[in-house]
């Protein structure tokens, strides 16, 4: 059967699914881009890190997976892993924390318990199009580590396309996941 779409006046743009996106970049489509992402279907080109965020990185990665192991935590933490957010998502946040750490592919959704990024350049996209895309999928933590402004913002208990609590802690100061027991980051970032 051949079915009719209705006619269309306006140009859309097409969104990719998950799929689309890991066969495009199987086939090395991307390979001169280095790193991108899939955000609401649309590909992001990432840029090179540069010094002041990846130390940052390195430091806030080193302090949680010392605190994940101190309280005997179920999660990891990892650097730049992909995430499979339905349907047409894959970020790369800088650090994600999962209870699946091993396997193949993508993270799984369902694992991640809090996502990191890290903004020296891209403050406004992690604070607005990330975030959504992470409240969206119902992932219950984010912080977003503002290079520049020393501080970073933690986002909890995503609501549709929100998170509706924030609290904002400076670089050095101890902050404390709300959705990971016994999370606890101290006198980092400084």
């Amino acid at each position: 059967m051949t079915e009719v779409l209705p006619l269309n006046t306006t140009p859309l743009p097409v969104k990719l699914r998950i799929e689309d996106y890991l066969l495009l970049d199987r086939s090395g489509a991307f390979d001169a881009y280095a790193k991108t992402e899939l955000i609401d279907g649309e590909i992001f080109y990432m840029n090179a890190q540069h010094r002041p965020h990846a130390r940052i990185k390195s430091q806030l990665f080193l302090a949680i997976s010392a605190a994940l192991r101190a309280s005997q935590s179920p999660f990891e933490a990892l650097v730049e892993a992909s995430i499979a957010i339905p349907d047409r998502g894959v970020p790369e946040p800088d650090i994600v924390l999962t209870s699946e750490p091993e396997g193949e592919g993508l993270i799984p959704l369902g694992t991640v318990a809090l996502v990191i990024e890290v903004a020296d350049t891209t403050l406004t996209n992690d604070l607005g199009v990330k975030a959504r895309l992470y409240a969206r999928a119902g992932i219950p933590e984010c912080w977003v580590a503002d290079v520049e402004g020393q501080i970073i913002h933690q986002l909890w208990a995503p609501e549709g396309g929100t998170y509706a609590q924030r609290r904002d802690v400076a670089f050095g100061e101890r902050i404390a996941a709300v959705t990971v027991a016994g999370l606890v980051v101290e006198g980092v970032l400084t």
